[in-house]
């Protein structure tokens, strides 16, 4: 398959769950990508024998001028970017009620889930502009439309995030590039495998279908979202709800 032939992405969190099997897939459907995750260690581990189409960059999305700084390396090793997979995140203290929430664990939630995101935005725009193409995805979560209750942090963030893309959505939306966002219930990935198993029955109970989505399920929606053809849609949340929401 060569779906993104001659397409150059980024990729945040792209060391584990979501972001590392979205990344292998658009690596094995032709893309080039620049692979970013705070654990350099981890991508060096992960993402062997295919050194033409990777740049592996280490780098704490939370800090705006390195963000800037992988961005325009990866531009520069591949001369565009297309494709902007925002993966990076965690949930936070969880199962805990709002008013004994801690506010620098709050921050800390915020500034991964929500503010990296922004940053990773601003600077990938600039070159999709120059183009007049660019895909955009930012993952959010099911918790970010309806709110679990327990993960104010985490819930608060995604619902952040999915304003993010409504409105970049709007903001680019005659200049050929699309800004979506993915929301996600609960996806089996060590991120849901470390939190308390209280919390994910919680959630779990909420799926129709009775069941934790696949990172496989995940990475195919996240591939079409991202891909040339689906360029009618902007500023939209596609769920991935096995039927929890349906609006």
């Amino acid at each position: 398959m060569n779906t993104f032939e001659n397409q150059v992405a980024v990729i945040t969190g792209a060391a584990s769950g979501l972001g590392l099997v979205i990344a292998h897939k658009l690596l094995y459907e032709g893309a080039r990508i620049g692979l970013l995750d705070l654990n350099e260690q981890a991508l060096n581990d992960e993402f062997v024998g295919n050194p033409e189409q990777e740049e592996r960059i280490g780098v704490d999305v939370t800090d705006e001028q390195r963000v800037a700084q992988a961005v325009a390396r990866v531009a520069e090793r591949f001369g565009k970017i297309d494709i902007l997979i925002n993966c990076a995140g965690i949930t936070g203290a969880t199962n805990i009620k709002s008013h004994e929430v801690d506010t620098a664990n709050l921050q800390k939630v915020f500034n991964i889930n929500f503010m990296a995101s922004f940053y990773t935005a601003k600077a990938v725009l600039p070159y999709m502009l120059q183009n007049n193409y660019g895909r955009i995805l930012h993952v959010a979560s099911i918790a970010g439309k309806e709110g679990n209750a327990g993960m104010l942090a985490y819930s608060a963030s995604k619902a952040a995030v999915i304003g993010m893309a409504k409105v970049q959505g709007k903001e680019y939306a005659e200049t050929g590039i699309t800004v979506n966002a993915l929301a996600p219930a609960v996806i089996q990935t060590p991120l849901v495998d470390a939190m308390p198993e209280a919390q994910v029955k919680y959630m779990t109970d909420k799926i129709p279908m009775k069941r934790c989505g696949t990172l496989e399920e995940a990475a195919n929606m996240a591939a079409f979202i991202v891909s040339p053809e689906n360029s009618f849609v902007t500023g939209f949340t596609f769920d991935l709800s096995g039927g929890r929401a349906t609006y």
